[in-house]
């Protein structure tokens, strides 16, 4: 049996449930105000906007589909203004595309419909939890090498051949971790566990979604460093016509 999700740390996170489905919305309220969350509900893409900025919730919960706007829009509209809110996907769209399109539009992770409270609750209690960590002490610290590809965790920039890279901080952390092991297969639920920090037996599309979005961008214009291992995961390293040179750090 899964543990209940409580603590003091969702007494003191607002969330913002945006979800049309009056059903949906009352489930997922009133699971959230059990578990010791304020809550706030919108219907609209509109009223949405306008919660999220008048309330500055902690965490919203989107519904990808509403009667006015697209969750995924919506979600662009927030960072473009501003705000870096936490954005969990309520979606029925199961396309790794549509995944993608989704976390690039700065969502933070997605749960599929039809879903489970209990992973809702899990799955917002990690967001929290990572959105709540506490910056690593000391600087200085050196940046993280791999062939081309230089990782400043002090600074959160990414160069591959001195070209800057662009990276959602999810990105980021999932480029860290292959970085950290880099040549090591690592497992899905493995990076699961270390990078989205679920106590859990989690769905690990969300790690085969990161990793196309992620390898788009690193291996754009350059060889591919981040490879698939049919079966077990993924693991960064150089293809044999590059491996004469191999620095790591």
């Amino acid at each position: 049996m899964s543990r209940p999700v409580s603590g003091p740390a969702s007494a003191r996170s607002t969330i913002l449930v945006v979800e049309d489905d009056s059903s949906i919305r009352t489930l997922l309220t009133s699971a959230l105000g059990a578990a010791g969350y304020a809550v706030v509900a919108a219907i609209t893409g509109q009223e949405a906007m306008f919660k999220a900025g008048d309330r500055r919730p902690d965490l919203i919960v989107m519904d990808v589909m509403l009667p006015d706007a697209d969750g995924f829009d919506l979600t662009r509209q927030l960072r473009a203004q501003g705000l870096y809110t936490p954005v969990l996907f309520l979606t029925a769209r199961t396309e790794v595309e549509d995944r993608i399109i989704g976390l690039s539009s700065g969502g933070d992770d997605y749960v599929t419909k039809p879903f489970h409270v209990q992973e809702v609750l899990l799955r917002i209690r990690a967001i929290l939890r990572r959105a709540a960590a506490p910056a690593a002490p000391g600087r200085g610290r050196p940046p993280l090498r791999y062939a081309d590809l230089v990782l400043d965790e002090d600074a959160h920039t990414v160069q591959r051949a001195g070209r800057p890279l662009k990276l959602s901080p999810t990105e980021f952390r999932l480029l860290a971790c292959l970085m950290a092991q880099a040549e090591r297969v690592l497992g899905k639920r493995e990076i699961l566990q270390e990078v989205w920090q679920y106590d859990f037996a989690g769905d690990t599309r969300i790690v085969d979604t990161y990793i196309k979005n992620l390898r788009r961008k690193i291996d754009a214009n350059s060889s591919p460093m981040i490879h698939t291992i049919r079966g077990v995961g993924y693991c960064l390293r150089l293809t044999d016509s590059d491996s004469t040179e191999t620095p790591r750090s």
